[in-house]
């Protein structure tokens, strides 16, 4: 029988495909795009279109399994769940009693996104546990913090409505290669005549279609937007009327951006002044005007504060009066998600230690009453994710530490666990999916029973709930029950979406407006205290992680800081002339490190690349493809140089993703260079703000 199941991805990206999975005798045959869907239409990226391969690959963990040689090794023997479960039951309570739960430290993120089996599904067995709390702070959270601090928990601008844009200034984000899907809305705005703005130092794939590619010095956003703000007040551009009415701490804006001339700003950034001014001009006369930002922005010391300036930029020049202006950053937050019903942070017992996992590595190597003797990793790769490689491979390599992995292949983490558990895939479980990038909510089916023994995330907990004696009905709950506690239904915003009718249409878009009529800030009414866009923050809850105005923008390296000591916001050295500042995207057919195990996508991505500029190449005698060695205190890599004129004199590219085994024996990736160095606003981390020497081979 043949049969089309409705399905949602899985992974960690604003646009959360729509899919169909084609199913023939229980096998299946294809995975497409749907084309029904209005904003994903039917295509799938790069990373995903072949996604039952996946499913399939020979080399998916389908059994649970038990170390039997050394310590990152990956070697192991097959065992029962029943096993498996006994193991971790006995160790974890032998560690409890000895150490006490605080002992045990669960470690995951994004590594699937659904409502049930992404960043929430283990936090209730941990809480009751009392194990110390993961705190997450890989990607976005100093973004989202900085932009809630100024307009509040607001959707803003709908991406949908950049296609009615006359001016779009697409900030940090390479929106073909991590969000296709938003782009055919930009593209139609450009072909009605809007100007195409990119803000990168590289020139991605999105900047090569831009009108206009602006390229500040990494680090320096914060510097760029102070300057667009110092020549639309000085040259009468701004919305006097808007701005004063809406505008939350104007005066000390105005004031802190005096110093902030064209002439100022190009010393700190690169920019030319004339080019600062255009800019400014353009964006502050064409309406409507909208702005886009990417999670790079925040990976810099002052990286939040930049997310704060530049949420002010609309707000400024009135750009929320029309239709198609304003600013999008992340719709995750339209959706009423019951966060509280799912990971019961009431269970959490008083004072329970809080350890960022940022700082993995010195979590399992410094950490002590009670030193981390339990680790439970899931929907993530530390090992590839966090920085400071070299020091969490030292504590992971432990022997008396004790690891479980939950996993679907053999990652560099997972080869350093005591017991690895199998995952199922997004085709063998069931889910609600939101989106960061657009406002439709969807459901994944599953199209097929897990293969092996694979089981879905909240079935792993539901195991080891029972087994630790966690019997109240919370813990128990199918997944048919979390659909109804992962959202708030009664909000306004799931107005006539009901688990029933998704389950018939795939997917629905939340009550917020239609996209060529939406004004949601026209007349202010912003989610702030004051009801307005803040300059001047009156989040008092925050404590001190409120700013109450910005500080003054810089470029260089952070110095480490102490595992989980309060982040600083200090102003550092400049960069050595024999040393570049290091920079490292996303590629265009892995996500994260999901997919860089597959043979198509690694050989199309091809070797860890370094890129260099012409100029610094023939400076140090490098030539295309030759291998180089990238340090610095924290670590080193091998890497082929690229000379190309995408990157900026001084600025080094080394993708990120590339597993340490695809680089041969011990070869490390990037992460093996960053320091753990949170920012001040949502300890965000400051990856573009290390600084790295490089030498041919």
């Amino acid at each position: 029988m043949n049969n089309d199941i409705r399905s949602a991805c899985p992974h960690d990206c604003p646009d959360t495909c729509a899919m169909l999975t084609r199913v023939e005798d229980n096998v299946v045959v294809s995975v497409r795009g749907d084309p029904a869907h209005p904003f994903t239409r039917g295509a799938l990226c790069a990373k995903v279109r072949n996604y039952e391969q996946r499913v399939y690959h020979p080399d998916r963990i389908l059994y649970p399994l038990r170390r039997v040689g050394a310590k990152g090794s990956g070697e192991f023997e097959r065992i029962s769940w029943d096993t498996a479960l006994d193991e971790i039951g006995s160790r974890v309570q032998s560690i409890i009693s000895a150490d006490g739960p605080e002992a045990v430290l669960p470690c995951s993120y994004l590594g699937q996104q659904g409502l049930l089996n992404g960043l929430y599904c283990g936090d209730k067995f941990f809480n009751k546990l009392g194990a110390s709390v993961g705190e997450r702070t890989f990607c976005n959270a100093g973004a989202t913090l900085a932009y809630n601090m100024t307009l509040g928990s607001t959707l803003g601008l709908d991406p949908e409505s950049f296609a009615l844009a006359k001016v779009i200034i697409i900030w940090g984000c390479n929106v073909i290669g991590s969000m296709p899907h938003h782009w055919p809305f930009i593209r139609q705005a450009q072909k009605n005549g809007a100007t195409l703005v990119v803000i990168d130092p590289l020139r991605t794939r999105t900047a090569a279609h831009a009108d206009r590619h602006v390229r500040p010095r990494p680090g320096t956003d914060l510097a760029l937007a102070f300057g667009l703000m110092h020549v639309i007040i000085a040259e009468g551009l701004m919305d006097t009327e808007y701005a004063q009415a809406h505008i939350h701490g104007l005066d000390a804006l105005q004031t802190d951006v005096e110093a902030y001339t064209p002439a100022a700003v190009e010393a700190l950034t690169g920019v030319a002044a004339e080019e600062i001014v255009a800019l400014a001009r353009l964006y502050a006369s064409t309406q409507p005007s909208a702005i886009r930002v990417g999670v790079a922005i925040e990976r810099h010391a002052n990286g939040p504060d930049s997310v704060r300036a530049i949420s002010l930029l609309p707000a400024l020049t009135g750009a929320w009066k029309h239709v198609g202006g304003g600013i999008f950053q992340n719709s995750g937050r339209a959706f009423p998600m019951n966060r509280d019903a799912m990971a019961m942070p009431e269970l959490i017992p008083p004072k329970t230690r809080v350890v960022n996992l940022l700082g993995l590595g010195r979590a399992l190597t410094t950490l002590s009453d009670p030193p981390i003797n339990a680790l439970f990793v899931y929907n993530c790769n530390p090992v590839i994710a966090a920085p400071e490689q070299e020091r969490t491979i030292e504590g992971l390599s432990r022997e008396d530490l004790f690891t479980v992995v939950s996993e679907q292949f053999m990652s560099d983490t997972a080869r350093y666990a005591d017991i690895v558990l199998p995952a199922t895939t997004q085709l063998e479980q069931l889910d609600l999916m939101y989106a960061w990038g657009h406002v439709y909510l969807s459901i994944n089916q599953p199209a097929i029973a897990p293969l092996g023994e694979a089981v879905s995330n909240t079935e792993l907990f539901r195991r080891l709930s029972a087994r630790m004696g966690f019997n109240d009905h919370a813990f128990m709950r199918t997944d048919e029950e979390l659909m109804e506690v992962a959202l708030d239904w009664s909000h306004p915003s799931l107005e006539g979406i009901t688990i029933d009718l998704l389950k018939q249409r795939g997917w629905m878009r939340l009550a917020v407006g239609a996209a060529d009529e939406r004004l949601p800030h026209a007349d202010g009414n912003f989610p702030t205290t004051t009801g307005k866009c803040e300059y001047v923050s009156t989040d008092a809850a925050r404590g001190s992680e409120v700013l109450t105005t910005f500080r003054q923008c810089y470029a260089g390296e952070q110095e480490a800081a102490p595992l989980n000591a309060a982040p600083l916001y200090r102003p550092t050295r400049a960069r050595k002339p024999n040393e570049f500042s290091l920079v490292s995207p996303k590629t265009h057919y892995f996500l994260n490190s999901s997919y860089a195990n597959f043979a198509g996508h690694s050989k199309r991505n091809g070797v860890q690349p370094i890129w260099l500029h012409p100029s610094d190449a023939e400076t140090y005698g490098i030539e295309a493809g030759d291998t180089v060695q990238v340090k610095n205190a924290t670590g080193a890599l091998r890497a082929s140089a690229l000379v190309t004129e995408d990157t900026l004199p001084g600025v080094a590219v080394v993708p990120h993703g590339y597993w340490r085994g695809m680089q041969g024996a011990n070869q490390a990736s990037v992460n093996a260079l960053n320091p753990h160095a949170p920012a001040l606003l949502g300890k965000a981390p400051t990856f573009s703000d290390t600084l790295v020497t490089i030498e041919k081979i």
